[in-house]
């Protein structure tokens, strides 16, 4: 009885916070709305969107039954769930203004590149598409891997199911969104990328969802966010 309320308590749990990224996913749909007129290389989500994120819900309620932590597992210290994953994402977003702006684009730029948006609404969409990567990267992939590792042979190779899924989910970024220019930035891009989501997805099973894209917000932060707002504020003035 104790275990079921506790399973219980942790799915709440989990369908309130991803109830709460949807929310400020739908304000920033909002607030796109509200100063498109004002941007025209604006990049906007629609309500198309929000519905896609909706087929993560089930797997809110799944999370102990595939071996992974709820999102606030009691058992998890918060520098485990949010500091730690925070701080390696922050440096792969430094690492990522040095090489991309700092060393390959030292000149101004004359407008915002299609990889920054205007501030603040970089916040809001930088979150969300951050939730949405998570969500197909992570969240329902690791989930349903790991739930065939449990059920195949009764678990006998839910390692090898385990680090299959870590290696699928970490190349998938890199090759989707696979780099143009030298080849040194070539390798740079995709040594760089698999390895921050092999960390999100490791983190994810230690640590939960929230650890996971605590660490790729760490990223936007400085790489999308921070960046963009130097570049409206400081460059284009």
């Amino acid at each position: 009885m104790e275990t079921k309320f506790l399973i219980t308590k942790n799915s709440k749990q989990n369908t309130i916070i991803y109830a709460a990224f949807l929310i400020i996913a739908v304000i920033g749909i909002l607030y796109g709305n509200e100063i498109k007129n004002n941007f025209t290389f604006l990049r906007l989500w629609d309500y198309k969107n929000i519905l896609i994120l909706f087929l993560g819900i089930p797997f809110l309620f799944l999370q102990s039954k595939a071996n992974l932590p709820n999102f606030v597992e009691e058992s998890i210290y918060n520098k485990q769930r949010f500091l730690k994953p925070f701080l390696i994402g922050t440096l792969f977003g430094i690492l990522d203004v040095i090489i991309i702006k700092i060393i390959m684009h030292p000149e101004p730029y004359t407008e915002l590149p299609p990889f920054l948006q205007p501030f603040p609404y970089s916040f809001f969409l930088y979150f969300s598409g951050a939730f949405e990567i998570e969500v197909f990267y992570r969240l329902i992939p690791l989930t349903l891997i790991l739930l065939l590792g449990k059920w195949f042979a009764s678990g006998k190779y839910f390692n090898i199911f385990l680090w299959t899924a870590i290696v699928l989910t970490s190349v998938r970024e890199p090759i989707e969104q696979f780099p143009n220019g030298e080849l040194w930035f070539v390798i740079y891009a995709l040594l760089t990328g698999f390895l921050m989501n092999f960390l999100q997805a490791i983190y994810f099973k230690n640590a939960g969802f929230l650890a996971s894209i605590t660490l790729r917000l760490g990223h936007y932060l400085f790489w999308h966010i921070l960046l963009g707002f130097y570049v409206q504020y400081f460059e284009l003035q």
